[in-house]
């Protein structure tokens, strides 16, 4: 403190009233040299006191890691995010070997349970050495791939810790078909089709629970043929109208008569066509939970999730689904409203092919 005001007390004091105005010194200009002195000493002083407490944080001592790890986790096909930690023990230990500079070294793993890696595939990458995370780009996706961490040390290189395998995600989709359809036959009406269990349900299912689902979901209609009009009749109507027979088919229908072949060869030929629609119904819940849909209970696989594959016909569909908590305390419901409209129907099965003339 002494040193430093007679350092001061050399300076004029046009030099003085300079300082006191850089360290905010008030009224600097109506203050002796004296006071200008005893003023500016203090300042800087006090300036040096806060200084030194700021480097002193800025300085204090990391927390003490036990041990070395790194972590591999793949982020997408084409980076993967890596961080680490060294303990003090194994940086001294690094160092008094010789260690140049902090890499991580990524290599391919795949299909190999030994430890080793696939040739040519080890790439080396120099980081900071006081980083604790790297981006690192994948060469290839769709692979399983480890991360090591070490020191390159000259030409030697010095490990430290090693991460577990991970895989990184492929860039296309996936080839694995998990759906499994209802098979159904050409030669059968579609409501003779026996729809299979669904998926990840054991054995015992119902198998006829998709048949009354799309019932209790349905308004149930029929329809027929008469002539080129095909008629929707809700079931259950009076005999009366149940007599009418289909009309305009055979060699006489649209006007076609033995007058319009003109002497031309005729030809025969039976075609045919079968076409239909399925509606699949899945989700998940609670595995302990009971699940309902349009009030029939629907089994749940070991994992919660449900899949039904019911019949798609023209008209509407009301599906309330519902799932009930084990203790009955909780309950959750959808309710799914379809319909399906077939403006043209011209199919009919192999069985009902006739013979036609063109």
């Amino acid at each position: 403190m002494t040193q430093a005001l007679t350092s001061l007390a050399r300076l004029t004091l046009r030099q003085l009233r300079q300082m006191a105005s850089d360290l905010g010194v008030t009224l600097y200009s109506r203050k002796s040299k004296d006071a200008l002195v005893s003023e500016i000493a203090e300042r800087q002083e006090r300036k040096s006191g806060d200084q030194k407490a700021i480097e002193s944080e800025l300085s204090a001592p990391t927390r003490s890691t036990s041990s070395t790890r790194v972590v591999f986790l793949p982020r997408d096909p084409q980076w993967a995010y890596v961080f680490w930690e060294i303990s003090d023990q194994d940086r001294k230990r690094a160092q008094t070997d010789g260690a140049a500079h902090l890499s991580l070294r990524l290599a391919d793993v795949t299909g190999i349970q030994d430890g080793s890696s696939h040739p040519h595939t080890l790439q080396e990458v120099p980081v900071d050495s006081h980083s604790t995370e790297w981006y690192l780009p994948v060469p290839l996706c769709d692979r399983d791939y480890r991360v090591e961490l070490g020191y390159r040390a000259g030409a030697s290189w010095i490990s430290l810790a090693f991460s577990s395998v991970a895989r990184v995600p492929a860039l296309h989709p996936s080839e694995q078909i998990m759906d499994q359809f209802v098979p159904f036959s050409l030669e059968a009406t579609p409501a003779a089709a026996a729809p299979s269990a669904p998926v990840n349900v054991p054995d015992n299912t119902d198998s006829g629970l998709h048949e009354r689902l799309y019932q209790t979901a349905t308004t149930h209609f029929r329809s027929r043929r008469v002539g080129s009009e095909v008629l929707h009749e809700q079931e259950g109507i009076g005999s009366d109208q149940r007599g009418l027979s289909d009309s305009g088919a055979g060699l006489w229908a649209s006007g076609r008569n033995e007058s319009g072949l003109g002497g031309v060869a005729p030809r025969q030929r039976s075609f045919w066509l079968i076409a239909d629609a399925e509606l699949i119904v899945y989700g998940a819940t609670d595995p302990s939970a009971r699940l309902t849909i349009g009030g029939e209970d629907v089994p749940l696989s070991s994992d919660g999730t449900f899949r039904i594959q019911v019949p798609f016909r023209d008209g509407k569909q009301l599906y309330p689904i519902e799932a009930t908590a084990a203790d009955g305390e909780q309950k959750r419901n959808i309710t799914l409203n379809f319909e399906r409209v077939t403006p043209e129907d011209n199919t009919n099965p192999a069985s009902e092919a006739q013979v036609e003339w063109f």
